[in-house]
């Protein structure tokens, strides 16, 4: 019945571009969540008042996230194209979408995370430093702790992003979904590909959106 409907899908390689936008997109939002929280951090510490107060530092650590925030992702891939090349040794396949995916995702996620750890109570990090906690400790046991649930809910909002970032570094030969729809579907006016790749995509936002969701209310009951 699938192959009537669908006629123009080849299965086994419907299975491997979905395996390859799942590939992309995991390794891309572990990594999104390193650099992110990173930049966040830095932002938060660094601001007038913060616990690392450097007025250089923020206006740098900002321009480099508004910047890479600024530029449009399909955009993004075409510039990082040396350093990809240098990186990974080739331009093309999931691995070589992984530069672009982290470095566009991350800015994004770095200003989620500064959203979060302004609304962490400042008493709380008062009480934590009069108490004669280390920064490392009001970092990681204030800081961190109180807004993971915001934090959660970022990252579940940047993985939905950057499952449309593999789509569109698809386009140009990034393998995956996008990949697939664009070059064995469209430019082929076999439709039928393109929609079960669109219904794919769309299920695995779903998948994301529900796992970040009970993630967020599990840490909320503790």
């Amino acid at each position: 019945m699938f192959n009537e409907l669908f006629p123009n899908v080849d299965i086994e390689d419907m299975v491997t571009a979905t395996y390859e936008t799942l590939y992309m997109t995991v390794i891309s939002v572990a990594g999104t969540l390193i650099l992110g929280i990173l930049l966040g951090l830095v932002l938060y510490l660094s601001r007038p008042g913060g616990l690392w107060e450097n007025n250089l530092l923020n206006w740098v650590t900002a321009a480099f996230v508004n910047i890479f925030r600024a530029i449009p992702f399909i955009i993004l891939i075409l510039l990082l194209f040396p350093f990809t090349d240098f990186l990974m040794g080739t331009i093309r396949g999931p691995k070589a979408a992984l530069p672009a995916l982290i470095i566009g995702a991350a800015p994004f996620y770095g200003r989620l995370v500064e959203i979060a750890l302004r609304e962490v109570d400042k008493g709380v990090i008062e009480a934590a430093k009069s108490m004669g906690a280390k920064t490392s400790t009001i970092i990681l046991k204030v800081l961190l702790k109180e807004s993971m649930p915001a934090l959660v809910s970022g990252l579940t909002v940047t993985a939905i992003a950057l499952i449309g970032y593999t789509a569109v570094a698809g386009v140009i030969g990034a393998g995956g979904l996008g990949d697939f729809a664009y070059f064995y579907g469209f430019q082929r006016s076999d439709f039928d590909v393109v929609f079960v790749c669109t219904i794919l995509i769309v299920l695995i936002v779903f998948l994301f959106q529900f796992v970040g969701d009970a993630v967020s209310r599990a840490i909320d009951k503790r």
